[in-house]
């Protein structure tokens, strides 16, 4: 299959799969950040009736918690946050909740307290994980590619293809936390650092299988080389793709709420990362190899200097 002659096409579907993303983004002013990020209190509560969400949130509004956000994780078990509560605040909610809404009891499944301190150095500490991971892949390629010309580029390529993915499960949060009232947390940190490392892989699979084929046909095109290694390293990524999105689901349907949004990271990451070591950090390399890119700036920049 001649992969290298779409890739007009998988740099147009990544453009409209990314463009939603970053309208929601806009929309709702970033990601809706979890109480790991903006520190609060929250809780799981588990009452003994049914009782609607609307009501919870009514009530909480009466009792002077305006801001509150209330989820529902199952059949009359609900997520609370709510601004910093000490232990008599706590009880004070808890009680009044079960007096108004559950007169046969509740159950306080989980209470979790985060100081706006922590929150900060979390936030912090999180987006130098995610630079170090970047910075660190770049330049490991970098040096495991330096057998082939211009290695520079494999490294580069992949962390565009990092960058790529990246973006698209930050849209797909943008989306849900505008649609749904999805919050990220730490989880979702852990989760996409994974999801980097997992679309690395992927696409150092391909690379190498490009590097074997680069010394072993130096008369041929890249071209030619890299629909070749595609060809042959499709079948193993996409069964390495399937068996991770089996046991994501199999977690999903057995696992707690806990791990959802890991699990919902994971998903898309998994998805997205099989897709970009195909259609963007290979093609990025034989776009870069045919002076594409020097092409497009070129003639922006006729048209720019006749405006």
């Amino acid at each position: 299959m001649d992969f290298v002659n779409k890739r007009i096409w998988f740099f147009l579907t990544s453009v409209l799969i990314i463009t939603p993303g970053i309208i929601f983004l806009i929309i709702g002013q970033g990601l809706r950040p979890g109480i790991d990020f903006t520190g609060g209190s929250s809780m799981n509560i588990g009452f003994s009736q049914e009782v609607d969400p609307n009501e919870i949130r009514a009530k909480l509004s009466e009792l002077g918690y305006v801001d509150a956000i209330v989820q529902k994780l199952g059949d009359d078990t609900f997520f609370l946050r709510t601004v910093q509560l000490d232990e008599s605040d706590k009880n004070n909610l808890v009680q009044e909740m079960e007096n108004s809404l559950s007169p046969e009891g509740l159950q306080l499944l989980s209470f979790d307290l985060v100081s706006p301190m922590v929150a900060k150095e979390t936030l912090v500490a999180a987006f130098w994980a995610v630079i170090a991971a970047a910075v660190g892949i770049f330049f490991y390629l970098w040096w495991a590619f330096r057998s082939v010309p211009k290695p520079f580029r494999y490294g580069a390529a992949a962390i565009i293809a990092l960058i790529h993915d990246t973006v698209i499960v930050i849209g797909i949060f943008a989306i849900l936390g505008v649609l749904f009232e999805i919050e990220v947390n730490t989880m979702f940190l852990s989760a996409l650092l994974t999801v980097i490392g997992y679309s690395v892989n992927d696409t150092i699979v391909i690379f190498d299988r490009l590097r074997e084929n680069i010394l072993l046909y130096p008369n041929r095109s890249l071209e030619s080389i890299a629909n070749l290694s595609i060809s042959e390293s499709l079948g193993r990524s996409l069964n390495t793709s399937l068996t991770i999105l089996f046991t994501i689901l199999a977690l999903m349907l057995l696992g707690g709420p806990t791990i959802r949004v890991f699990l919902w990271v994971l998903l898309a990451g998994v998805v997205v990362g099989t897709y970009s070591s195909i259609g963007i950090a290979t093609q990025t390399l034989i776009i870069w190899e045919k002076g594409d890119i020097g092409r497009l700036f070129r003639r922006i920049r006729p048209a720019s200097e006749s405006n």
